[in-house]
């Protein structure tokens, strides 16, 4: 797996994922930046949102369960310090389907936190990392 993170101008960024997608990357004004882009650390939630999302549909579908939509909704503290490194992530799933077990999806949720997210099993190396879940009948 190969990316490349080309500097724009200020604190912008492109970077370029090796199945050739782009992304802006920038701070704050407050920090040199234009606010045109995600941040950095906002990268890292939304890539263990993605990736433990991907799992949760696969393992839902796969046991052929009706649903129609999944939010995952990440949130994070970090440590009043420098480097402000993630102290805390949290992931709430909000899976709506149509006569969804609970069970299913607390199955998914698990096996997606214990086995199957490369990003969440990294992360939870060195970060504090809780899984919880809501079904939403449709």
């Amino acid at each position: 797996m190969e990316a490349k993170v080309k500097w724009v101008d200020g604190v912008m960024f492109v970077g370029e994922t090796g199945s050739g997608h782009a992304i802006v990357i920038d701070g704050p004004v407050d920090h040199g930046g234009r606010n045109m882009g995600a941040r950095p650390m906002e990268l890292l939630l939304l890539g263990v949102g993605g990736c433990s999302s991907f799992d949760v549909v696969q393992i839902l579908q796969k046991g052929r369960n009706d649903i129609v939509d999944c939010v995952c909704e990440v949130s994070a503290e970090r440590v009043d310090a420098i480097p402000s490194v993630f102290s805390k992530i949290h992931l709430h799933f909000v899976i709506s389907g149509k006569d969804l077990k609970e069970s299913a999806v607390e199955r998914a949720v698990k096996l997606s936190a214990e086995k199957y997210c490369s990003a969440s099993i990294m992360l939870g190396k060195v970060v504090d990392i809780t899984h919880d879940f809501e079904v939403i009948e449709v």
